[in-house]
């Protein structure tokens, strides 16, 4: 399958490490902010909705793989 490659990111070697801990840590401190705000049932219905549109593309890239396939067999 594709080797393994290590991604870089942009203004690694310019940022320092400290301030990425601080970026990290405030963003999770505001992804925890914003779900105090609504409700549990909303995060929930959240979560099972993004599932089910991964699923549907899962579903048109298999049938899309099918009909290369099968359009290869005839071919």
């Amino acid at each position: 399958m594709a080797e393994k490659t290590t991604r870089r990111k942009p203004f690694e070697d310019e940022i320092p490490e400290e301030v990425r801990q601080h970026v990290r840590a405030a963003r999770e401190e505001m992804r925890e902010s914003i779900q105090a705000f609504l409700p549990l049932g909303f995060i929930e219905h959240n979560k099972k909705a993004r599932k089910e549109m991964l699923l549907a593309w899962r579903s048109l890239i298999d049938s899309a793989l099918e009909r290369i396939d099968k359009k290869e067999g005839k071919a």
